[in-house]
C-alpha cells in the first residue's frame, strides 16, 4: 500500500515504515506525531483511488524523527563576462526527517 501526499507544497510517494526528508516543519519536536490530510492518490493492493483533488477521509500519520536536518551545501555562482563581476553564495536547505507510521484510507 502506498499513497501520494502533499507536504508543504511538495508531493511525495509514501509507504508504511519509510523515512522522508520534507521541507522544515515549524514548531516540530522529536517524537511528535503529525497527520497530513492532503492525500492525492491511494493504492491499496491494486485498488487505486484518485482524489479530486484529494481523497476524502484519507490521511498519513507520521512521527518526527529529527526536527531539523541541514542538507548539502549548494553553491550559487554568478558571473558577468567582460565586466569583472563575480559573486558566490552558499545555501543549505533545512529539512525535517519523518517516519511514516500509517496510511489511513
Amino acid at each position: 500500500m502506498y499513497a501520494i501526499v502533499e507536504i508543504n507544497g511538495q508531493q511525495f510517494k509514501v509507504e508504511k515504515g519509510k523515512k522522508l526528508f520534507v521541507h522544515h516543519i515549524q514548531n516540530a519536536e522529536s517524537g511528535q506525531t503529525v497527520e497530513f490530510d492532503r492525500v492525492l492518490l491511494v493504492d491499496a493492493d491494486g485498488a487505486i483511488t484518485v482524489g479530486t483533488p484529494t481523497v476524502s477521509g484519507a490521511k498519513v500519520v507520521c512521527e518526527i524523527v529529527s526536527p531539523l536536518v541541514k542538507g548539502e551545501k549548494v553553491l550559487v555562482f554568478h558571473k558577468k563576462r567582460r565586466k569583472g563581476h563575480r559573486k558566490l553564495n552558499g545555501h543549505r536547505q533545512e529539512f525535517t526527517e519523518v517516519n511514516i507510521k500509517d496510511i489511513v484510507a
